[in-house]
């Protein structure tokens, strides 16, 4: 059965259409080290391991971990072998599992009363096939490891999974009863191996790519409205069209021939005022939208035989808008009629992935998928644990915000979209140092660190005790969101990074930073 084509759901209510920028504050964050008994154990590389797959798996590593069950309590492991911060159960279990790699996931569940746990494992392995890139490939392995014959300490793999792709994903998590995997990547995955036997390819017909085929339709929109123009062909009448709308489908054709367009739309419209004409052998249909100010990424979910054109003007008006939203330099007047970052950069900060970028369920049992959502539109972000029983979030860009979304195994909305920051989308492509992001499980605020000792905190917008007037808009302003920014005393890389709701952990070679974000009970 094939996967079923799905979408992210924006909770509106979670968006603020009118969010300004986030204002500078020069408040200062007490911060405390904590010298390290011995240097944090990182990852070495061999001189032939040098691709952009194992910077992408090994460079960005997190070392530092957070017990999710107990906040403010973090570990990681240092060069004695020694795991800070952590009550270790050793659990007594041996298979060589060949290169070096990286846990990015692991879940605990009891199941047939046998205790297992399922553990994701990320590397580069080396591939003969791939002879135009780098010659490797990423690998995914899915271990379940299983009490044997109800003994306390001794546990065995009872499955193996692999699954390859050209590129390390940005998230991997187990469902909590192990009965499917999701992937977030910009390359597609699929199993190759099942218990050290080869998983066999499903046959695809060979699609005829000879000839470079025109969109179907071409579409624009406004905040309230879209455009869609549809080249008929010669002869077509106004009696031959089938045309077929409702508040979340849209059908057009022409009567005993193939449809033009046919599928789910991104987001409702109000079908009562849909209307169409036909002009020179051309069909415009015009529609409304119910959700006003929301800008589409695509106009019917997964159809790709359409193209959409922007107008010059939105996007002027866009770039205008983008401008205002945060700086890469500490500007303390705030007045001062001075652009807060560098239009030169502005096309690679709006950058998005590629259309191959998907959200993917895979079943356990069958290795298909299940599930794909096309993250084309949606930047992956950063990954963010908010309740320890339940899966991972994703943090994705969705327009210049970012938006939180929780996965859930057992519910017909299989992610759900719990928190916005605002803005942060955006903010976050303008630091060029950027090396780990995160945010606070009660979504209190938002973090970025670069390489090397500066942290930029964002936080979400709070009321203020006398309301402000914004003289260049002439409106009243009643709550304020905070960029804080706090420097490390250190010249070491920074190796991890962690929040929680009231502290930020900042792991470097030689040191441990606590920065003290939030007093206790705050929002």
């Amino acid at each position: 059965m094939a996967a079923a084509n799905c979408s992210l759901t924006v909770d509106r209510c979670l968006i603020d259409p009118k969010f300004d920028s986030y204002k500078l504050s020069l408040e200062t964050l007490p911060t405390y080290t904590v010298e390290l008994d011995g240097a944090v154990a990182e990852i070495k590389l061999r001189e032939d391991q040098y691709t952009l797959d194992h910077i992408c798996v090994f460079g960005m590593y997190n070392y530092l971990h957070c017990d999710r069950w107990y906040q403010d309590s973090v570990y990681y492991i240092d060069q004695h072998e020694r795991v800070m911060h952590l009550a270790i159960t050793l659990i007594m279990f041996q298979q060589e599992l060949g290169e070096p790699f990286v846990i990015i996931h692991s879940h605990s569940y009891l199941k047939e009363s046998a205790h297992s746990i399922d553990v994701v494992l990320l590397k580069a392995e080396k591939d003969e096939s791939n002879i135009r890139g780098s010659g490797f490939h990423s690998a995914v392995d899915w271990l379940t490891i299983t009490n044997a014959n109800n003994d306390s300490s001794k546990y065995e793999i009872s499955r193996h999974r692999t699954l390859h792709g050209r590129l390390a994903p940005h998230y991997a998590a187990v469902e909590q009863d192990g009965t499917g995997l999701m992937i977030a990547s910009d390359k597609p995955f699929k199993f190759v191996q099942n218990d050290g036997k080869p998983v066999e390819e499903p046959k695809m017909e060979k699609m005829d790519t000879s000839e470079k085929k025109e969109p179907v339709y071409y579409w624009q929109q406004t905040d309230e409205d879209l455009t869609v123009n549809v080249q008929l062909p010669d002869n077509t009448t106004k009696q031959s069209i089938d045309f077929q709308l409702s508040p979340d489908h849209l059908q057009v054709g022409t009567k005993g021939q193939a449809t033009f367009i046919d599928g789910q739309l991104y987001s409702p419209v109000d079908h009562g005022l849909g209307t169409w004409t036909i002009n020179d052998n051309s069909l415009e249909i015009f529609l409304l939208k119910k959700d006003k100010g929301v800008m589409w990424p695509e106009l019917v979910i997964g159809d790709g035989r359409g193209k959409f054109i922007m107008n010059p003007d939105q996007a002027s008006q866009i770039n205008e808008r983008l401008l205002n939203l945060t700086s890469e330099e500490l500007n303390t007047n705030p007045e001062k009629d001075k652009p807060p970052c560098n239009a030169q950069e502005l096309e690679e900060c709006d950058r998005f992935p590629e259309d191959t970028s998907s959200l993917t369920r895979f079943d356990s049992n069958t290795l298909k998928a299940t599930h794909v959502v096309n993250l084309g539109s949606h930047q992956y972000l950063f990954t963010a644990v908010v309740d320890p029983a339940e899966m991972p979030c994703l943090c994705l860009r969705h327009d210049v915000d970012a938006l939180l979304w929780q996965p859930h195994s057992k519910r017909e909305n299989m992610w759900e979209h719990i928190g916005t920051f605002n803005a942060l989308g955006y903010v976050q492509a303008s630091k060029r140092e950027k090396k780990f992001s995160t945010c606070a499980p009660n979504y209190s605020y938002a973090a970025l660190c670069e390489c090397f000792r500066r942290v930029f905190i964002y936080r979400q917008p709070t009321p203020v005790q006398t309301v402000l007037y914004n003289r260049k808009e002439a409106r009243h302003v009643g709550q304020v969101a905070k960029q804080q920014v706090a420097s490390l005393e250190t010249n070491d890389p920074v190796l991890g990074f962690q929040a929680t709701n009231e502290r930020l952990f900042v792991l470097t070679t030689k040191n441990l930073f606590v920065i003290k974000v939030n007093a206790a009970n705050s929002q």
